[in-house]
């Protein structure tokens, strides 16, 4: 992993890739209790970047910006700010609404430290990449506990890995680094977002009739019953996102979107088993579980179970 010089307090011109990074108030902090600071968090990027940037490489990123750190209030901001540096590349979506948003790209390291330095603690990139934003590459199911207890949003990970193994697809669990689990499949790329989210709430409502004291693919807060673990279909529609992999989240112990294995989710994982203090030392030793989905083979044709 990267390892970039970065002052532990005020404020520095970084220079990085041959360009110049402004960080502000490095010393600030934003998980006061563990003390950790507004820079820690941009080094703990830098680091992973080599990792990271693959999977948010040419894709809009919404910003959901934290300015006063985790437990402070955060703003979402689609609309790449102004001033900003011109290697920002943005990536231009029209909108049903009939607005037309310029958002951010993330390609590079300067870029990346750019976006944290605005105070956004997570990473929260669009399904597609920009050259087509309708048609994404990979479906997903969040595992949402709600009122739900751990032991059972790990026993509905296994019967999604189950039901998605017997439908021949591949799928990749991490931790959100919140509250639950996300799997992901990467797919051929051709269907549309929506037709991506037909097909998984189809299959996520498969699954809660089968396990209906599991399981629930009841969106709606009010209709939703006690102690049951949401699988969300709905984070696939067009336009939402979810906290990318390697993504630090507001979480009281700075924990991190980590990809684990199978086995590990049939050991007992837990969200607090990977924080900003530690999952370095494991991304060492790991690399990148989660790069079958870059990769062009093992992808599902999701447009056989569409037709």
């Amino acid at each position: 992993m990267a390892q970039l010089s970065i002052p532990k307090a005020g404020s520095a011109k970084v220079k990085v890739e041959g360009k110049e990074v402004q960080l502000t108030n490095l010393d600030k902090p934003f998980w006061p209790e563990l003390g950790i600071t507004k820079g820690d968090l941009i080094r703990y990027y830098a680091d992973v970047a080599p990792l990271l940037l693959p999977h948010i490489r040419g894709r809009a990123m919404v910003m959901k910006r934290y300015p006063h750190g985790a437990a402070g209030e955060f703003f979402f901001m689609k609309r790449a700010p102004q001033p900003r540096p011109a290697w920002i590349r943005t990536c231009r979506i029209d909108h049903d609404s009939g607005n037309v948003i310029d958002f951010p790209v993330i390609d590079d390291v300067p870029s990346l430290l750019w976006v944290i330095n605005l105070g956004c603690i997570d990473l929260n990139q669009w399904y597609a990449t920009c050259d087509n934003v309708d048609r994404p590459d990979y479906l997903h199911f969040d595992l949402d506990p709600g009122s739900a207890t751990w032991e059972q949003v790990l026993e509905s990970g296994r019967i999604v890995h189950e039901a998605l193994t017997t439908l021949k697809m591949a799928a990749y669990p991490k931790t959100t680094g919140s509250k639950g689990i996300h799997v992901y499949v990467p797919i051929v790329r051709g269907p549309t977002q929506k037709e991506v989210w037909t097909f998984a709430k189809a299959l996520a409502q498969e699954l809660a009739g089968r396990h209906p004291s599991l399981m629930t693919a009841e969106y709606k807060v009010a209709n939703r019953p006690k102690g049951r673990v949401l699988v969300d279909y709905n984070q696939n529609a067009w336009g939402r996102t979810l906290a990318s992999v390697y993504s630090v989240r507001p979480h009281p112990r700075a924990c991190v979107s980590t990809p684990v294995t199978w086995k590990e989710v049939e050991k007992g994982v837990r969200i607090e088993d990977f924080r900003i203090d530690n999952v370095r030392a494991r991304f060492r030793k790991t690399g990148d579980l989660y790069k079958p989905l870059l990769l062009k083979s093992r992808r599902v044709d999701l447009g056989k179970f569409l037709k």
